[in-house]
């Protein structure tokens, strides 16, 4: 999905996306960051807050590792699964409504095929459930923030406050 808030955003890119012969794998997820304590699953605007929060985790110990979906169907399970064997948690971050979302899906995913892995109930941090509103501080108080994930991955790892 595309969202016209990335259009402003600046991110590093490799040299293979300049070529004109450059096609993203549909059905594949990508590992934008490698972690051990924990498993952050986005897309989109997500994926960027995903990444800002798993820089917050590291200055507390908690090697958050990142997967950007890229694409919704197909969803690359076995990324999914992987990640999540590995770590042994996992927070769903997106930004639509918590009912019948894609985090819904991963969640359920994480408990279907990684359920003996688990080592805490896996995280979900969505969209409020009411209608978007057009004012901007309440905008940010309907949408995920890095503050959210931050605090759901922590749950995980059993170190709220």
């Amino acid at each position: 999905l595309e969202n016209e808030l990335l259009y402003g955003e600046k991110f590093p890119v490799s040299d293979a996306v300049t070529r004109s012969d450059f096609y993203l794998p549909i059905g594949k997820a990508k590992v934008e960051r490698t972690g051990r304590d924990i498993t952050l699953v986005s897309f989109s605007v997500g994926v960027g807050k995903c990444v800002q929060a798993a820089e917050q985790l590291a200055k507390e110990g908690i090697d958050a590792e990142v997967i950007n979906l890229r694409t919704l169907r197909p969803l690359d399970v076995d990324a999914i699964v992987a990640s999540i064997k590995k770590t042994s948690r996992v927070v769903a971050v997106e930004e639509g409504w918590p009912q019948s979302g894609v985090s819904s899906e991963i969640i359920s995913l994480a408990n279907e095929f990684c359920f003996d892995y688990l080592d805490a109930p896996p995280q979900r941090i969505t969209g409020a459930d009411i209608p978007m509103p057009y004012a901007k501080n309440l905008e940010r108080l309907a949408l995920p923030q890095v503050d959210d994930i931050v605090r759901a991955a922590k749950r995980a790892c059993f170190r709220a406050k």
